[in-house]
């Protein structure tokens, strides 16, 4: 039996009576627990998402973004210094050990505070273009030709 399902597809096991289609099995359910139910669809409603593609929102993004950065930093300042208390007074290792984590997640919070810097500078560069402008002059013409102008601007040093 299980080699014959792993061969067919459902509509094949339909056919042959082995499986129903959703509403039947759901009828027999009703039927074996008495009970009645209605399968209802859901209706489908397709919600328009606008990017934020202004210099104004990417500003304020950055700003607020910012600025929970930094509370976060002090809020972990705070707790850094409680818990070492904590683990001073206590002299338990557990304690020890959630004042190194802590420690580590306000440095991870500063890297990202950094980061943050770092893709603004990206951004605005992306925006001004690029600094240099690189022009590459090509001679186009035969050697001898090319012999004849190097000789030229030889001359007129």
């Amino acid at each position: 039996m299980m080699r014959l399902l792993n061969q067919t597809t459902t509509s094949d096991l339909m056919k042959l009576g082995l499986i129903t289609n959703m509403t039947d099995t759901f009828g027999n359910l009703d039927k074996t627990f008495n009970v009645e139910s209605a399968i209802e669809k859901a209706e489908e409603t397709v919600v328009d998402i606008k990017k934020a593609k202004t210099d104004k929102d990417v500003d304020n993004d950055y700003e607020y973004t910012r600025g929970q950065l930094y509370n976060l930093i002090e809020k972990g300042q705070e707790a850094i210094n409680g818990i070492l208390d904590v683990a001073q007074n206590s002299d338990h290792p557990r304690a020890y050990e959630v004042a190194g984590n802590l420690i580590k997640n306000v440095a991870d919070i500063s890297d990202k505070l950094v980061d943050l810097q770092k893709k603004m500078k990206d951004l605005d560069e992306e925006q001004k273009g690029p600094k240099t402008i690189t022009n590459n002059a090509m001679f186009v013409g035969s050697t001898s030709e090319l012999q004849k102008m190097l000789k030229q601007m030889g001359n007129d040093k």
